[in-house]
Parts: structure tokens; C-alpha cells; sequence
């Protein structure tokens, strides 16, 4: 099977990846930053600076993504790693149970 790399594809594909990880990093610092702020750890004025520093980050992601038209290349790496996560996290969860041979009992 030969594999058809277009320098367009191979741009798209990379910069979706790199944009899926940037919103994966973003989302953690979210879920950080709501963990610090609920601990009471963060005063006001760094409140206000984390949320407009998030705010614009939002922005400019978004911005990226439809200037280089990688919106649907970056969801679709997001999917992906999603479903990757959530079967790891299954797997962590509900480990399969190893056939010892014995019998189980009613």
C-alpha cells in the first residue's frame, strides 16, 4: 500500500497533532487552575490574569485553527486520543480477569 503525502496533508496532519496537544495542555492548566482557585491558593488579581491568559489562549487557538484550516484535523486527533485515554483508563479500572481454570461457583 502505498501512502499518499502531500506536502498539504503532512502540514495539516502535523499541525493538527501540535494544536491537539496545546488544547490537552490548556485543558489541564483549566482543571489546575479551578483545583488552585477552589483551594483558595490563587488571590484575586491572579484569578482575573490566569483567566484572561486562558481567555486568550482560547482565542488564539481557535484563531490557528481557521486561518490554517485544521479545525476538523485537530478534532478528529482529539477523538482519537480520547478513545485512547478512556480504553487505558478502562483497562486501569476493570482489569481483564485472568482464566485460572477453576471452576466458578453458583
Amino acid at each position: 500500500m502505498m501512502l499518499d503525502l502531500k506536502q498539504d496533508n503532512l502540514k495539516q496532519g502535523v499541525l493538527g497533532l501540535v494544536l491537539a496537544l496545546v488544547e490537552i495542555i490548556r485543558d489541564t492548566l483549566r482543571i489546575q487552575a479551578l483545583k488552585r482557585m477552589e483551594g483558595g491558593s490563587l488571590t484575586e488579581e491572579e484569578i482575573d490574569r490566569l483567566g484572561e491568559a486562558l481567555l486568550e489562549l482560547d482565542v488564539a487557538i481557535d484563531q490557528i485553527k481557521q486561518e490554517q484550516g485544521v479545525a476538523e484535523s485537530v478534532r478528529a486527533v482529539r477523538d482519537g486520543l480520547d478513545h485512547l485515554v478512556d480504553g487505558v483508563i478502562d483497562q486501569i479500572v476493570n482489569p481483564p480477569i485472568a482464566d485460572c481454570g477453576l471452576p466458578i461457583a453458583d
